[in-house]
C-alpha cells in the first residue's frame, strides 16, 4: 500500500527563479518545478484534448486548502483542455470515500456535493467515512438513502475504485495532492513551491504540450 508523503513539509521551498506572473513553459525545469512520470500513462479524454488530472483525498486538509485556487484556475481553461478527478485509494477512510464519490457521480449529484463533501468535512467536522452517514449526507441532493446505499455498495462503483487505484499506481502517486498533465507531468506542492502555484505550473505545462503538439 502507498504511504502518502507529506509534501507541505517541503512545500516552504521557494519557486527559485521562477516569475510565476510570467510563467511560461520554458521557465520550467524538470526535477525542480514538475516531475516526468517515469512511464507516460494512457489518458482519458477526447482525441485532441489535454487532460488535467486532479489526485485527491477529500480527508486530506491540503487537497481542500487547494481547491479555492484550483476551481479558479479550471474556470480560466481553454475548450482544449478537459479536468478528471482521480480519488486517492490509500485503504481506510480513502477508499471510503473514493466510493463516495464515484457513487455520487452514479446518482448525478457530484457536481452539486463535490464542494459541499469537503466542507462537510473541513469545516463541519463530519467524517462522512461510513455507508449511513454518507447516504444521509447524499439525501440532501434529491436521492433516497435506500438510492445512496445501492449505489455505495453498487459493483460498479467498486470497479471504479479498483480502476482509480490502478491508474495512482501507473502513474507511481505517493501522495496528495497532485496534478498530472497529459499523463506525462507531475506537479506537487513541493514541485511547485505552493499549493496555490500548483495551477501555474500545471498551466505552463499544459501549454508545453499544446507546442508540442503543433511540432
Amino acid at each position: 500500500m502507498f504511504k502518502p508523503f507529506r509534501f507541505l513539509q517541503s512545500a516552504v521551498i521557494a519557486v527559485a527563479g521562477l516569475g510565476l506572473a510570467t510563467l511560461s513553459s520554458a521557465n520550467l525545469v524538470e526535477g525542480q518545478h514538475y516531475e516526468r512520470l517515469p512511464e507516460p500513462v494512457e489518458t482519458r479524454v477526447e482525441e485532441g484534448q489535454i487532460e488535467v488530472t486532479e489526485a485527491f483525498w477529500y480527508g486530506c486538509p491540503h487537497c481542500y486548502n487547494l481547491q479555492n485556487s484550483v476551481k479558479a484556475w479550471y474556470d480560466t481553461l481553454g475548450d482544449d483542455v478537459s479536468v478528471v478527478h482521480l480519488p486517492a485509494t490509500m485503504g481506510g477512510d480513502w477508499n471510503t470515500h473514493a466510493v463516495k464519490f464515484y457513487a455520487a457521480e452514479s446518482l448525478g449529484i457530484l457536481e452539486e456535493a463535490h464542494a459541499d463533501i469537503f466542507t462537510a468535512i473541513h469545516e463541519e467536522g463530519r467524517r462522512l467515512n461510513d455507508t449511513g452517514s454518507i447516504a444521509a449526507f447524499f439525501s440532501d441532493y434529491g436521492v433516497s438513502e435506500e438510492e445512496a446505499r445501492q449505489a455505495l455498495d453498487a459493483f460498479a462503483v467498486k470497479a471504479q475504485v479498483n480502476q482509480a487505484h490502478a491508474r495512482m499506481r501507473s502513474m507511481r502517486l505517493m501522495g496528495v495532492p497532485a496534478l498530472i498533465v497529459d499523463g506525462r507531468y507531475l506537479v506537487t506542492p513541493s514541485t511547485a513551491g505552493s499549493l496555490e502555484n500548483m495551477p501555474q505550473i500545471a498551466d505552463a505545462l499544459i501549454e508545453r504540450v499544446r507546442q508540442e503538439r503543433e511540432d
